[in-house]
């Protein structure tokens, strides 16, 4: 039911030795690096001084994420995700630092989020489910491939664009030592067996060798732009 803040995700931007507990988010979108919204109101945010004043904050439905008005404190808040503070007249995106953590920074496109497609269902009717990197899943047509991203627009979730996972395709790391490096897919390697496919990313670093998973298009093939305000 909680999580020690020595042991908590590295992503967390938290102080670790002021206390020996801190929240764990509720099951639903992201994975296990999510952020519990608690911890983005009070210490990402600086709305609150407190875990009370925070969860006064969100029960009053001050805070929307993706477009959608949250009131749980335990809501896992997770890569990509739009918070926006309508009273304040701002919205954030939660990206990584130059320590791979999550920190949020201020947008002027609210309206626009990263889906990466992660699996492809067939559901009733032949119809073709995609399931996307935070659990999202969406009905759309069979030109999609696992791998790919889509630009949608929030709440709705109307595909804007279609980016493809290809050689020269703008890319961001997700995972590893390298997270939120940006640069272009260099080379795809498949790997036979068990062991995962390798992308090679030519960044501002250097080359960069990563696991697939770890791949993220962000920008169109012969763009050094995202398709979406990064904060770079």
């Amino acid at each position: 039911m909680h999580q020690k803040r020595l042991s908590a995700p590295k992503t967390y931007k938290i102080p670790r030795k002021i206390k020996k507990w801190t929240v764990k988010p509720s099951p639903g979108p992201h994975n296990k690096e999510a952020i519990p919204l608690l911890i983005v109101v009070r210490d990402y945010l600086k709305l609150a001084d407190t875990g009370r004043e925070a969860r006064k904050v969100i029960s009053a439905g001050e805070i929307l994420i993706d477009g959608v008005t949250r009131r749980d404190y335990k809501f896992p808040v997770g890569l990509f995700d739009v918070i926006t503070i309508p009273k304040l007249e701002k919205s954030y995106r939660v990206l990584f630092d130059d320590k791979s953590r999550y920190t949020l920074k201020e947008i002027d496109d609210p309206e626009l989020k990263l889906y990466k497609i992660t699996g492809k269902t067939i559901v009733g009717g032949g119809k073709v489910q995609l399931n996307l990197f935070d659990g999202t899943n969406i009905i759309a047509g069979n030109e999609f491939k696992t791998k790919d991203t889509l630009l949608l627009k929030i709440p709705e979730k109307r595909i804007i664009d279609h980016l493809k996972f290809e050689e020269g395709a703008l890319a961001m790391i997700t995972g590893g030592v390298h997270a939120g490096e940006i640069g272009k897919i260099k080379k795809y390697s498949l790997i036979r067996g068990s062991a995962p496919n390798l992308v090679t990313i030519e960044s501002a670093v250097g080359e960069i060798t990563t696991i697939e998973d770890y791949v993220f298009v962000v920008g169109k093939k012969g763009s050094d732009k995202p398709v979406i305000d990064l904060g770079v």
